[in-house]
Parts: C-alpha cells; sequence; structure tokens
C-alpha cells in the first residue's frame, strides 16, 4: 500500500474538518489571532449592546462577489435528436408475368412521374386483346337479332290475344264451338312463352356484351401492366431490373425515392409532448454541420410501446438535394416561451439535499438558497428559471456561505 495518497486523504479530511466544525478558529489563525484572542474578544463584547452587536456581524460578514440578474424571455424550446428521411419511397413492383426488354436504369437516375423504368414483353398479350375485341364485336351484332325476335313474339302476342277475345264472344253467343275457344286459348299462352323467351335472348345477347367487354378491358389491363412506370419524381435508389430478367408478380422492378421535400423524424418524451404542435417552427442541425428550417407536420398520437415516446415530423424543403436520407439530425422544435436568468454555469452549487440551485443575496445582507431549473445549456452560461425577476445572485464563494449566513457583497457587471 502506497503510503502517500493515504497521507494527501488524511490531510484533505482533516482540512475539510476545519473548515466546516472549526471554521470560526480557523478564520482566527487567518488573522493571526489566537484562540485565547478570539475567545476573549467574544467575552468583551458579551453584553447585549446593539451598537456592539452590529459592529460584530459586520466585522464577520463574509465577502462574495454577486451578479444582478434581470429575468429575460427565452424561447423554450424542445430538443430531441432524430434524423432525416425521405418524403416518400416506394419499391415499384411487377404485376404481371414476363421477361424485361428495356435497358435497365442506373441508380441514382432522377426520374419523373410516368417515366418508364421497366418495359415486359408482351408474348401473346396482344393476340388475346384482339379476341376479346372480336367477341365484342359478335356479341354486340347479336342484339339486334334478338331485339326483333322479341318485336314479331310480342307481336304474336297482340294477335292471340285479339283471337281469343274474339272466340269468347262467339262461344257465348252460339257461334264458335268450344274447341275453337281452346285452340285460341293455347295459341295465346304459346304466344305468352315466345315473348319470354325473346327477352330471354335479348338479355343473354345483352350480358354476352358485358362479358365481352370485361374480357376486353382485362386484355388492355394486361398490356399496361407490361409498362412499369415511376410513380412519381425521385431518384432511383436501386438499378431498375437488369433486361433478360424474368420478373413474376411482386417482383422489384426500382426503389424510387422523393428528397426535394424531406422528412426530420424524431421522438419526443410524454412529458414535453404537449408542448408541441402541428404547424411549429423548428431548426436542425445535421451531422454535416448543416443547418434547415422546417415546420412541425405531424405529432403522433400513440406512444411507442417500448420506449413511451411520440413521434414527430417535420417537413424540410430539399430541392437542391443536399440532405440526403438517413442523416442524423439534432432538432429543436419552438414552444411557448418563459422567463429566464441566464447565469454562469460556475453559480450553480447543490444544497444539503442534493438538489441543485444557486446561492443569493437577500435583502437582509445574508446568503440564501434558491432551487432552480435548468433549461439550456450554452457556450457562455445556462438559463435557469425558478428564480425572482430580479435576484442578486453569488456567482463567487457560494460554497463557502450557507442559509443565513451574513454575507459583504461586491456586485459585478453581467458581462464580466
Amino acid at each position: 500500500m502506497r503510503l502517500i495518497p493515504l497521507l494527501t486523504a488524511i490531510a484533505v479530511a482533516a482540512g475539510l474538518y476545519f473548515l466546516v466544525f472549526e471554521r470560526d478558529d480557523l478564520l482566527a489563525f487567518a488573522r493571526g489571532e489566537t484562540a485565547e484572542d478570539t475567545a476573549a474578544a467574544t467575552a468583551s463584547d458579551a453584553p447585549t449592546n446593539p451598537e456592539s452587536t452590529a459592529q460584530l456581524a459586520s466585522q464577520n460578514r463574509i465577502g462574495v462577489v454577486a451578479l444582478r440578474s434581470e429575468a429575460r424571455p427565452l424561447d423554450s424550446a424542445v430538443i430531441l435528436r432524430g434524423q432525416t428521411q425521405a418524403a416518400r419511397q416506394v419499391e415499384v413492383l411487377a404485376e404481371t408475368t414476363s421477361t424485361v426488354i428495356s435497358e435497365p436504369l442506373r441508380k441514382g437516375a432522377q426520374v419523373k412521374a410516368g417515366d418508364l423504368l421497366c418495359e415486359l414483353d408482351p408474348g401473346t398479350r396482344q393476340a388475346t386483346y384482339h379476341e376479346a375485341k372480336a367477341r365484342l364485336i359478335e356479341a354486340r351484332s347479336r342484339v339486334p337479332e334478338a331485339e326483333a325476335r322479341l318485336v314479331e313474339a310480342q307481336a304474336r302476342l297482340r294477335e292471340s290475344q285479339i283471337n281469343l277475345v274474339a272466340a269468347q264472344k262467339l262461344s257465348e253467343g252460339g257461334y264458335a264451338s268450344e274447341t275453337r275457344l281452346a285452340a285460341a286459348e293455347a295459341t295465346e299462352r304459346s304466344a305468352v312463352a315466345g315473348v319470354e323467351t325473346a327477352k330471354g335472348g335479348l338479355e343473354a345477347a345483352r350480358a354476352g356484351i358485358e362479358a365481352a367487354q370485361a374480357a376486353v378491358a382485362a386484355a388492355e389491363t394486361e398490356i399496361a401492366r407490361l409498362t412499369i412506370t415511376a410513380p412519381f419524381d425521385g431518384l432511383l435508389e436501386s438499378d431498375t431490373a437488369e433486361v433478360g430478367s424474368l420478373l413474376l408478380p411482386g417482383s422489384l422492378c426500382a426503389t424510387v425515392i422523393q428528397l426535394d421535400t424531406i422528412k426530420l423524424v424524431g421522438y419526443v418524451p410524454e412529458t414535453e409532448v404537449n408542448r408541441i404542435d402541428v404547424g411549429a417552427r423548428a431548426g436542425a442541425e445535421l451531422a454535416n454541420g448543416l443547418r434547415v428550417q422546417g415546420e412541425v407536420s405531424f405529432v403522433s398520437r400513440s406512444a411507442d410501446p417500448t420506449t413511451r415516446t411520440f413521434e414527430v415530423e417535420i417537413l424540410v424543403g430539399n430541392a437542391d438535394l443536399r440532405i440526403r436520407d438517413g442523416q442524423t439530425a439534432d432538432i429543436a422544435i419552438s414552444a411557448e416561451g418563459t422567463k429566464a436568468h441566464k447565469l454562469p454555469q460556475s453559480a450553480l452549487t447543490l444544497n444539503n439535499d442534493g438538489r441543485l440551485g444557486v446561492r443569493i443575496v437577500r435583502e437582509d445582507k445574508t446568503a440564501g438558497f434558491e432551487l432552480i431549473d435548468l433549461l439550456r445549456d450554452t457556450a457562455d452560461g445556462v438559463w435557469v428559471a425558478g428564480l425572482p425577476d430580479t435576484a442578486d445572485v453569488i456567482v463567487v464563494g457560494q460554497d463557502f456561505v450557507t442559509e443565513g449566513v451574513a454575507v459583504e457583497p461586491t456586485y459585478r457587471e453581467a458581462g464580466q
């Protein structure tokens, strides 16, 4: 065991003991007085003379340096860390089975909405389409014939109905036999059946037209699927499918991303989410030093079940494509401001309970302790809340005084 660290620890402990528990004797020793002189001075001033007490208190005040701080408005931004994300990213997939016959486009190429990405071999699809068109023409030609049959059947029905009425009247007057009446009734029923049959034929002809039209539409859709185009303006994130490769339904033709508008995506804790509104201004600094600004476009209403944080999206213009997908970003979202004091970091201290605060000079020239909330840390100081609008904050000597200790402050300007 080394001896020097042990002796150092003993010396530090002894120094702390005398500083805390033997403060008066230590100060007297520093002034060159002995313990007997201090005791004699205390005994001589023992009478309760107000003037002597005030003089003694003035002599025992501890000198400190204080800063008279005025509260100022502070835009209390919500700070979070996130990353950039493409506004849109789509994997363009094939919807039919065929081989690629177009030359591939290489990743990084810019495409416009509707530009050809992959063209597939039509095969027998054109023949299928022409066959469906022919069937449609044939089905349409059957409709006039069916309509003519219906008109003819309806005329026969009217004729049979007239003959039936005549036979009934003659039979009632005894001028026609029952056999003739029965024959007229049978003819009328046959004409009714003929009308129904003609109507069914007309409906079948019309259904044939609809079936043929559906076949034509299916053939046209199948042919349209042979041409795979870009869904929006963007960049190719991958090469398009190579010529000669076989694509099946769901096979990847290309990946297109949109970067002219980009999203900043971050996650805010549940204690801060209510401070963020859609449309709020936001700024971010990327890992490469680039600074951008935008507006909050989305605040999630559902927390992540693992982290209990809420997703926030910010839209940022990126016409020059300087921002890439997936870059790290430090995001600051503007929120409702508050009044705060800007103090040097050295002014912060802890009380006996370990809580953060500052020592202040009260009106009776005694030291006090005020709890503070740390709002923002900057290179030239910290912004804190929890103090009165005007406060004399001890910036030098705060660690040598406690609550109620008499002090003799020396004030300095805020810029010093």
